[in-house]
């Protein structure tokens, strides 16, 4: 490779990020001035914080399983946990128990890191499969919150999530049409910088990373595995409860029927933004701009008038092809070790 190529393709690759982030950004870009040119409507101030208000929750149970993927697994049962932990916390708080926003909050994240131990303890413990723990533990889940805690509709919050659920930070008006950004979109904001600085700077986040890409070589460099594995799970059950609790305040309401059956959203916005299906790779920023592109192409195909049945099967697509890419690189990336070793053996 010449000189001055060498330089050239490390900006390229720089540009493009470890986990194809400027890649996945440019997509994003160039699907926002297309709908744009086809709807002038869509790039409208509303409209971009209608996206971002859309994104919140989806935001904050895609990191969760982020943080799944990297270490090798799948986690189903998020959704789950979010709308037990959340519902339940509204009916302790409605029974006279409201102990304010910080309360309630506190609540539903120990509800939620009891039942994401219930997963981690099973997964650790016995080795299974986690798609199937975790398909397994959505379904005691759901069943357990209908049967023991409550299966009506709660129209009215409590008053400390009431207090806040018609609470913006961004309010602008102008022609007429006002845009609003809703305070939810901080703590997923602040969410997002915690678990990027957790998995980069910190041995728990190395370890998970470790995990993903192999326990036993993990397990032999130190990492507690068994012990590091539970601790996923509570933490992925603890945000899961965070999100369930927001998209309570948002909605307004409390429906133990929400939530459960949009996982394959989440999972795809996670594997688009460049997370490998095969665990030991992912970023947040990559995550953060997959659930922009799913919240997007949904966005669109509703101003364009596509059935919300069509809205799935492009957000089915968009996975199928985003697992079908990590495997090719995969693939490529063995055959490439394979002609280096091949070499070195000739040499």
């Amino acid at each position: 490779m010449s000189a001055p190529a060498a330089p050239a393709l490390a900006a390229v690759q720089r540009l493009r990020g470890p986990n194809n982030e400027g890649v996945l950004a440019l997509i994003l870009v160039g699907l926002v001035v297309v709908m744009s040119i086809a709807s002038p409507a869509f790039f409208t101030l509303s409209t971009m914080f209608a996206i971002v208000r859309s994104s919140i929750v989806p935001l904050i149970f895609a990191l969760g399983v982020l943080i799944v993927i990297i270490s090798g697994g799948i986690d189903v049962s998020f959704a789950a946990i979010a709308i037990f932990a959340a519902y339940t916390t509204v009916r302790i708080a409605g029974a006279g128990l409201d102990l304010g926003l910080a309360g309630v909050f506190v609540v539903a994240l120990a509800l939620g890191a009891v039942l994401g131990l219930a997963n981690g303890a099973v997964i650790a413990r016995f080795r299974l499969p986690t798609l199937i723990v975790t398909l397994g533990t959505q379904g005691i889940f759901k069943g357990a919150l209908l049967t023991y805690v409550g299966s009506r509709y709660i129209a009215d919050l409590p008053a400390s999530m009431a207090s806040v659920s018609t609470t913006n930070v961004v309010e602008i008006s102008s022609g007429g049409r006002g845009a609003y950004l809703h305070v939810m979109a901080v703590p997923a904001i602040l969410l997002c910088f915690a678990v990027a600085w957790m998995l980069r700077r910190t041995m728990f986040g190395r370890g998970i990373y470790a995990i993903g890409g192999d326990a036993e070589a993990a397990r032999r460099a130190g990492f507690r595995v068994v012990r590091t594995q539970r601790w996923i799970y509570v933490l992925v059950g603890m945000m899961a409860a965070v999100g369930g609790m927001i998209y309570m305040i948002m909605g307004r309401s409390a429906n133990p029927q929400d939530l459960v059956g949009g996982e394959m959203d989440i999972i795809a916005a996670v594997v688009l933004g460049g997370a490998s299906i095969f665990g030991g790779r992912g970023s947040v920023l990559g995550t953060a701009l997959g659930v922009l592109l799913v919240q997007v192409i949904n966005n669109s195909l509703i101003l364009a008038g596509v059935p919300s049945a069509w809205q799935r099967t492009a957000v089915g697509l968009l996975l199928i092809i985003g697992v079908g890419v990590q495997a090719v690189s995969a693939k490529r990336s063995v055959r490439r070790v394979r002609a280096n070793d091949e070499e070195g053996v000739a040499a």
